[in-house]
């Protein structure tokens, strides 16, 4: 049984659950990041009930060839790799394969960043606090990877929110970020999407939108604003 209709409600709910916590009543200068493409829908929703600026974190997942659903890694922006060696040991995969598949993610983050920022920079994170949104975990790479780039940036603390994970995913999550909140830990975990009704395809038309929405949030009027028109590098989409 699916646990939330679709991305958004999942994100008022974990919105609810972050609006409790005296972690966050007692920082300053919060500041959400969501992860493209399905964690955007998400992280708006929290960003929306926090009050805070939004903006993304672009991390590529690298799925093992054949079976790309299951990551044996992941890159983040600022050259960050992180490899599963259990997941490449148990699949077989090769040094060839993990160099192709991370040549062709490399491809795919550089053109997102092109086409979600349209020319904007990044806010920055240095000296805030950091929540970093996906819409759900399952080997937890990529947002390993996410909070690893993160890090070099010096931001205050980074705490990891997402709707539904493995709880063995939460664990190891806890020895990277400062804070781990997963709204559900089911026993049966299978992938991120039997937890949705509705778990389709976030485009980049609506990413940019959700950016666009949040802009008037951020800190010191320095929004996130995305041009309305096509940006360089939307024209052509991975479907992941």
């Amino acid at each position: 049984m699916a646990l939330f209709k679709n991305r958004s409600e999942a994100g008022k709910l974990l919105a609810k659950k972050l609006d409790t916590l005296q972690t966050l009543k007692a920082e300053s200068g919060v500041i959400v990041l969501g992860l493209p493409r399905g964690g955007i829908p998400v992280a708006y929703e929290v960003a929306e009930t926090l009050g805070v600026p939004l903006d993304l974190f672009t991390v590529r997942k690298l799925g093992v060839p054949d079976h790309e659903e299951l990551a044996f890694g992941a890159i983040a922006s600022g050259g960050i790799q992180v490899l599963n060696q259990d997941v490449i040991d148990s699949c077989g995969v090769t040094g060839y394969e993990i160099e192709g598949v991370t040549r062709r993610e490399e491809q795919e983050l550089t053109r997102r960043e092109l086409c979600y920022r349209a020319g904007q920079p990044p806010l920055s994170v240095h000296h805030r606090y950091v929540i970093l949104v996906d819409d759900g975990l399952a080997t937890g790479s990529t947002m390993r990877a996410a909070i690893r780039a993160l890090r070099r940036q010096e931001p205050h603390g980074i705490m990891v929110a997402v709707p539904v994970a493995p709880l063995a995913a939460c664990r190891e999550l806890r020895d990277e970020a400062d804070h781990v909140v997963c709204l559900h830990t089911p026993e049966s975990f299978i992938g991120v999407g039997e937890h949705y009704e509705d778990f389709s395809q976030t485009s980049d038309d609506e990413v940019r939108e959700y950016l666009q929405a949040a802009a008037p949030k951020a800190l010191d009027g320095q929004g996130f604003r995305p041009s309305p028109g096509p940006a360089d590098g939307c024209a052509a989409s991975s479907p992941a």
